[in-house]
């Protein structure tokens, strides 16, 4: 008898949240360290401003938070829109201390950062940043 393989989802699938649908192709989830790095190398060379969500499934905070980041990525289409787990991506993230927490580029270079979650804030980022 041959042990059948789970195979486990991971970023915005694996919180096993009911999310809003993107409707702009602008919202990706980092499922590992690499991805994260190709993320990243992305974001600096493309220019396009970038918000990157900084999660946990265990956070209660983060699973507030995240259907409106979700949401806010269709209000925000010019914007990327990444969700990393610190728990899928443990090198890349070793030095987020707090979760959830965002991080916002712009022309490729890190501009701000917010702690917490509070959907109007997220928001009112975005739009100062856009």
């Amino acid at each position: 008898m041959e042990k059948e393989e789970k195979r486990e989802k991971k970023g915005l699938e694996g919180t096993g949240l009911n999310l809003p649908s993107n409707r702009h192709g602008n919202l990706i989830s980092a499922s590992s360290d690499d991805n994260l790095k190709d993320i990243f190398h992305q974001i600096r060379t493309s220019k396009t401003p970038a918000v990157i969500n900084y999660g946990a499934s265990w956070c209660r905070v983060c699973g507030q938070i995240l259907p409106a980041f979700c949401q806010l990525s269709n209000k925000f289409p010019k914007f990327s829109f990444v969700y990393a787990d610190i728990d899928e991506c443990p090198e890349t993230t070793q030095n987020i201390r707090y979760t959830p927490t965002f991080h916002f580029y712009r022309d490729g270079e890190r501009v701000d950062e917010m702690f917490g979650g509070g959907e109007e804030r997220l928001h009112d980022r975005l739009w100062l940043h856009s």
